[in-house]
């Protein structure tokens, strides 16, 4: 067995932690401005980005568990980017959906006429 590219025992919480606090602090934000229509490239940016970084994680968690690491380094990289990988792309049809909700509200308040 390899030498292990951190200690499971004391390390393996921090990629979970970390991904998925600024995964729920991103979802909590893209809730609130989507149905506002606001920061539409910067919350489907930021989107795509943690897909990305999910993919990431998972990879890195397939190489450890292939070149032998313990189990607490593959999970615990693992996890998080599986997690990731399955949710944030369902869920980006919905975000994009508000934002086309709230541009489609936008447009009929200004069809109506000022003044009644």
């Amino acid at each position: 067995m390899p030498e292990p590219w951190f200690d499971p025992n004391t390390y393996s919480w921090i990629p979970g932690t970390v991904f998925g606090t600024t995964v729920g602090l991103l979802g909590a934000l893209a809730g609130t401005l989507a149905s506002q229509g606001r920061s539409r490239r910067l919350i489907l940016t930021m989107w795509g980005i943690f897909t990305v970084i999910a993919v990431a994680l998972l990879v890195t968690s397939i190489i450890a568990w292939s070149v032998g690491q313990p189990y607490g380094v593959w999970y615990g990289l693992g996890l998080p980017g599986l997690l990731g990988i399955i949710l944030l792309p369902s869920l980006y049809p919905t975000i994009a959906m508000r934002y086309r909700e709230a541009e489609e509200r936008r447009m009929q308040a200004a069809d109506f006429p000022k003044g009644r």
